[in-house]
């Protein structure tokens, strides 16, 4: 897999999704593609757009779907296919609770007795793994004056569909057509990992959900589409999911990166090396945070670091943001920890620069597909303000760059570098050939791709004073760069 990929809103990169467009043709012009997070009606609900109340429409306010086929005219585009939920404004929800049982869409939300048809225990109940503090459901009033008790996984707002009945099907493939037709080329399974209920288990990530995500990338399929799979899990499931699908993330990478940034090891993050899927989409931050569960334990499951060493990662990043990460995380129902950073990359390794820069170096030197997000290729530091705005804390990672802070951190060392990683890994033969990888005698890891003569090695010392140096030779001469100004220098 070839290129590389910004995560980026419509929104916050200029405004909409002209500008957007005009940033990817200019100063980021290096990217392959782009995947562009929510921009349905509306883009910036309570859910910066996961909860939409049209999800096969353009939100006017960033443009159109020719907006979006234009972007697509000269690179991938992925969008995000929302499965699990939809808003609770949204046309078809409003006409059920008007009509009930007449509503063409009766059956298509998912309610208490559609799971449990005999009632449920408060075992039952609580089995439920939810992302979020407190349970799952949502009373609603129907215009008839009924209470029904919907699911509702994440938000009050956010309604869960019924996947296994024929009117969530039809609803979930007329938005696949409607992305194929705007220029979309990857779908992103949203919240997949949530979408089947199953009583006896936690439903997460069941053998009843991994049905399901056959059945929805055979859809997607249909429509020519191809399917990037975002489940945050123990890695053994990411391990199962992987065959099943185009791309899934390695969400893995980041902690373990932490790790050993944080220890000054690399043996947990080279067997990890050893064993993830060469199908991923490689991140160390996206707009949903930094997730740790991925490398951790889960039950009886061992992780790739223990408990005790995910604590660690957490109290490190809560130093290096003044304790700010620990306010902005969410501990979700049933767990002793959050399952994510909800902090800026940069920001959890207290800005240092050399840090971050080794750590984005091994991201675009792992095989995959790498993907930047917006506010980690500009270098963004924790927007507080815009946190305590909406007291959601992912906003800490959602920053919104006015024209003169774009241009500002386009000059930035940070960036700069960052830039010059991504076309390295776009057009060095050498990415096209075989990786490799091994452990120094001193501890530092050295990664390697190799095509006939091309050569592109990496080589990163993890402590106790952080240090990467990058080398490639080939025939269009040697590149070498053993820090930030160098790096940002090529």
């Amino acid at each position: 897999m070839t290129g590389v990929d910004l995560l980026a809103y419509a929104d916050r990169l200029g405004g909409d999704l002209p500008r957007l467009r005009e940033v990817l043709d200019g100063p980021l012009r290096d990217f392959a593609g782009v995947h562009i997070l929510p921009f349905f009606v509306p883009f910036d609900g309570a859910d910066a757009g996961f909860d939409p109340s049209d999800h096969a429409a353009v939100d006017p306010r960033l443009g159109t779907w020719d907006d979006v086929r234009a972007i697509a005219a000269e690179r991938e585009v992925t969008a995000d296919l929302i499965v699990n939920h939809v808003s609770s404004e949204s046309a078809e929800f409003v006409d059920w609770l008007a009509h009930g049982e007449q509503s063409p869409h009766d059956g298509m939300f998912l309610t208490f007795d559609t799971v449990f048809p005999d009632g449920a225990s408060e075992s039952d109940i609580t089995a439920f793994y939810r992302p979020r503090p407190g349970l799952s459901f949502t009373a609603y009033r129907m215009a008839d004056g009924r209470r029904r008790l919907v699911w509702t996984t994440f938000m009050p707002s956010q309604v869960d569909l019924d996947v296994a009945n024929d009117r969530a099907r039809a609803y979930l493939r007329r938005i696949l057509a409607t992305l194929r037709a705007g220029g979309v080329t990857t779908v992103r399974l949203d919240a997949v990992g949530y979408a089947v209920k199953t009583p006896g288990t936690d439903s997460f990530m069941t053998p009843e959900t991994l049905d399901f995500v056959r059945e929805i990338v055979a859809l997607a399929r249909e429509e020519g589409l191809r399917v990037l799979v975002e489940v945050h899990a123990h890695y053994t499931q990411q391990l199962a999911i992987a065959p099943l699908v185009d791309y899934v993330y390695d969400f893995a990478l980041a902690p373990l990166l932490l790790h050993s940034l944080g220890t000054g090891t690399s043996d947990r993050l080279a067997e990890w090396l050893r064993i993830r899927p060469q199908n991923a989409i490689t991140v160390l931050d996206t707009h949903d945070g930094i997730g740790i569960i991925d490398a951790g334990p889960s039950g009886d499951r061992p992780g790739l670091i223990d408990q005790d060493e995910m604590a660690a990662i957490f109290a490190r990043a809560a130093e290096a943001t003044n304790g700010h990460s620990t306010i902005a995380s969410v501990i979700p129902a049933w767990m002793s920890l959050p399952h994510q950073i909800n902090a800026t990359f940069f920001s959890a390794l207290g800005a240092d620069a050399t840090s971050y820069l080794l750590a984005r170096a091994v991201q675009l030197w792992l095989p995959g597909r790498p993907q930047l997000y917006y506010v980690g290729l500009l270098g963004g530091l924790d927007d507080v303000a815009l946190f305590q705005r909406t007291g959601q804390g992912r906003d800490v990672n959602r920053h919104v760059y006015t024209p003169d802070e774009l241009d500002a951190a386009l000059g930035s060392d940070v960036t700069r570098a960052q830039l010059a990683l991504v076309r390295l890994r776009s057009i060095h033969p050498a990415f096209r050939g075989e990786f490799g990888y091994g452990v120094e005698s001193d501890g530092s890891l050295r990664l390697h791709w190799t095509l006939g003569d091309e050569r592109a090695e990496l080589t990163v010392s993890f402590g106790p004073a952080p240090a990467f140096r990058l080398h490639l030779t080939g025939t269009g001469g040697t590149v070498s760069a053993d820090g930030v100004a160098a790096l940002a220098a090529l």
